[in-house]
């Protein structure tokens, strides 16, 4: 499971809002250029039409791609509770070559975007992590051509703060995120 808040900072308030994580983590940022292939289930993959998301984060020095699976927004009454988003999240590292096994498996392009910003990766408690990311998020007007992204919301970048958690610990993982 993982648990989210999002929002949206102004682009001229970025520089003074990393200023304050730096402060509050107290570690240094991580650059952030992430390319992400949003699939979409065809027709003959089930009733239940599904979305997966193909993840290259650009920065590392051999990128590699990771097929990321969010389920739905955990529902009911104690999530109404909750002031953070909690949902189910599978990952798993893939090879170069994993958008043509989506495609054969019937899958279609939905969309494609890359985030480029910087991240904060920082331990709450024993077992935490919390990351916050701020990214000015881009659409590729050219298939796969990252050389060519212009930003959907120029000013404005996306702002998240997320933490893995398990079923048992969501509830003190969203008072945390939520707190931050």
């Amino acid at each position: 499971m993982e648990c989210v808040v999002q929002g949206i900072i102004e682009t001229q308030h970025v520089e003074a809002f990393e200023i304050l994580l730096q402060g509050l983590c107290g570690i240094r940022r991580e650059p952030l250029k992430v390319h992400e292939i949003c699939l979409k289930s065809g027709p003959n993959l089930g009733t239940v039409p599904s979305e997966v998301r193909l993840i290259c984060n650009l920065e590392e020095t051999k990128p590699t791609w990771t097929v990321r699976f969010v389920g739905g927004a955990m529902r009911g009454a104690s999530a109404e509770q909750l002031s953070v988003l909690v949902r189910t999240v599978i990952e798993s590292k893939a090879s170069k070559n994993v958008l043509r096994l989506f495609y054969a498996l019937g899958y279609k392009l939905d969309h494609e975007l890359l985030r480029v910003g910087f991240a904060f990766h920082f331990q709450r408690g024993t077992q935490m992590t919390v990351t916050v990311t701020v990214s000015l998020v881009n659409k590729m007007p050219q298939l796969h051509n990252i050389d060519e992204a212009v930003p959907v919301t120029p000013g404005i970048q996306l702002v998240e703060v997320t933490a893995s958690a398990s079923f048992e610990t969501y509830t003190e993982v969203a008072s945390t995120v939520s707190s931050f």
